[in-house]
């Protein structure tokens, strides 16, 4: 199921950089990240109405740096394609799960444990390099500054997604997650128009830019219900790993909508993607499988004696 949550959340974020895309002839950046968060917390108020639950929360200083943290990076990622082209924003931006996979590990040195999942960490690292022939980015002298901008947007999201997955093992329900962050780009996508200037949405709107932007905010939402519940329930370098799908159900829909075929070479990344997403998950079930053979059984009749 963790699986099948990240492919989710993977092809509606997907999505969602299409709309992205195509809005951005109706729309500013500071007003497409508005209408994100405006659509996001629409929809979990109507879900929190028709099913239940509570705003209320015990860990406001967590969503407070998830929310942070993920509109900084967002804002920064979003900031570097005018630096660099697409694709090097792109996979500089999805080195966030190589970034995952070295704080694992520090933090595992850190606190003087042998344990580290060197072949999910392996996969991970495989993933990347399917990426890298995918997109097959480049970066010249003048584009530094545009690098280290994504770079860091890179860094950001990772330390987001262990975040998320910290609130997500501390019992807060994937709603309330998604709710704050959803909330926090309202805030930044208000103070972004502001700064310049500009009262958002105040200008003449079409049937199509209104049905992007509508889009892009539930296409948003509901990926990230589905990211966090992936994150919440499974192995981290796991879901980081399949995190990478996304990449690739995107390069499909440049090859239906913009007849942007990778190639030879990049049709190789898609495959060393899905190969290794495949091997990710194969090694992560024989790793249950093992852990579960060595749980100690109980006798009931010994229990009960």
């Amino acid at each position: 199921m963790q699986s099948l949550w990240m492919l989710v959340a993977s092809f509606l974020f997907s999505i969602m950089g299409v709309c992205v895309k195509l809005a951005g002839d109706y729309y500013t950046t500071a007003e497409i990240v508005l209408c994100r968060g405006l659509v996001g917390v629409a929809v979990i108020c109507g879900i929190v109405f028709v099913r239940g639950g509570t705003f209320r929360t015990p860990f406001p200083k967590d969503h407070l740096i998830r929310g942070g943290v993920g509109v900084v990076s967002l804002w920064m990622w979003f900031y570097s394609f005018s630096l660099l082209p697409v694709a090097t924003a792109t996979t500089l931006n999805y080195m966030s799960s190589i970034w995952i996979a070295a704080m694992l590990f520090a933090a595992n040195w850190w606190k003087g444990s042998k344990k580290f999942e060197w072949g999910l960490a392996g996969t991970v690292l495989m993933s990347f390099i399917g990426v890298a022939l995918l997109m097959r980015p480049s970066l010249n002298a003048d584009q530094l500054l545009g690098g280290v901008v994504a770079l860091v947007s890179g860094v950001l999201s990772a330390l987001v997604y262990l975040q998320v997955r910290k609130l997500g093992l501390l019992g807060e329900p994937e709603y309330r997650v998604v709710f704050y962050f959803s909330l926090t780009g309202v805030v930044a996508g208000l103070a972004g128009n502001l700064f310049t200037g500009k009262i958002p949405l105040f200008h003449a709107h079409s049937a199509t830019g209104a049905l992007l932007a509508f889009t892009i905010g539930l296409t948003a939402t509901l990926a990230q219900i589905a990211m966090t519940r992936a994150y919440r329930l499974g192995n981290t370098l796991l879901t980081a790993n399949l995190q990478y799908t996304g990449i690739v159900f995107s390069s499909l829909f440049g090859v239906v909508i913009w007849s942007d075929a990778p190639g030879w070479v990049g049709w190789t990344g898609v495959a060393i993607i899905l190969a290794s997403g495949i091997l990710a998950t194969y090694r992560n079930q024989r790793s249950n499988q093992s852990a579960a053979k060595n749980v100690p059984k109980v006798d009931p009749i010994a229990t009960e004696v």
